[in-house]
């Protein structure tokens, strides 16, 4: 989900709205620091033929692991009993901040374990380039100081 990342680290308030009227010329966003990661669970199925109404648990729970943790329902309604269930394909955003990228995927899919939905299902490679790139850099800048050193 392209941009859903930034939302989350925005500090101000001032440019949704300004947003969805399209006047950001003069808006000045605060970003806050470090990074995030936002996990899709879907129903299992999806993107093909997926079953709706399976119950999804432990959303609380999930959101407890980390003050830095939020979930977005993007798929989701309550039954008649009051307990969340899916309604589409792409169902949970499962964001977490974090003060680097790994720190910030290590707290999402904690949130995602915690949940109870043998329905879903979820990619376990969200943000590998970024990851990969992250440790290639750092090894080469450790490489280059043993060989200054």
């Amino acid at each position: 989900m392209p941009g859903s990342n930034d939302a989350v680290r925005i500090r101000s308030s001032e440019g949704s709205p300004r947003g969805l009227q399209r006047e950001l010329g003069d808006v000045s966003l605060k970003w806050s620091p470090g990074s995030a990661m936002v996990v899709v669970m879907a129903s299992r199925g999806y993107p093909g033929a997926y079953k709706k109404g399976t119950v999804i648990r432990n959303l609380e729970e999930a959101e407890l692991v980390s003050p830095a943790v939020k979930i977005f329902h993007a798929g989701t309604a309550l039954d008649s009993n009051g307990e969340f269930v899916a309604t589409g394909g792409r169902v949970l955003g499962v964001t977490a901040k974090g003060n680097d990228l790994e720190e910030a995927a290590a707290r999402a899919y904690d949130a995602v374990e915690a949940i109870d939905w043998p329905e879903g299902f979820y990619r376990r490679d969200i943000g590998w380039r970024a990851l990969r790139r992250k440790q290639n850099t750092g090894f080469a800048a450790a490489a280059a100081a043993k060989k200054n050193a």
